[in-house]
């Protein structure tokens, strides 16, 4: 499947859209306070060790994207944006969602 932040595909027709399609992934703040805890590899102000938890968010909800994508029958997501929030009374967990329109393709 073809997951891209743009509008088209090059080479490929859209042939039917399928409609609105969403991931999501949450991460708790159990889990930030332990990756501050053990970060031992922060250089420049750059954590390593917590950009690892936000592209692992990030991939969790891009899969969960493709894999409802896919049960409507798409061969490909096109326009998909990448949205980081927070949330929960004090802000202590964050949210990545990813939102696109699934397609069909023909070439």
């Amino acid at each position: 499947m073809i997951l891209t932040t743009t509008h088209t595909i090059e080479g490929k027709k859209i042939s039917k859209y399928l409609g609105i399609v969403a991931g999501e992934a949450i991460i708790g703040a159990n889990l930030f306070k332990d990756v501050f805890a053990s970060i031992t590899d922060v250089v420049g102000g750059r954590s390593s060790s917590y950009e690892r938890v936000l592209v692992e968010a990030k991939d969790n909800a891009l899969s969960e994207l493709e894999m409802r994508a896919s049960n409507m029958g798409a061969d490909a997501v096109i326009g998909i944006d990448l949205d980081y929030e927070t949330i929960g009374s004090s802000g202590s967990m964050l949210m990545v969602s990813a939102n696109g329109t699934a397609v069909k393709l023909s070439d």
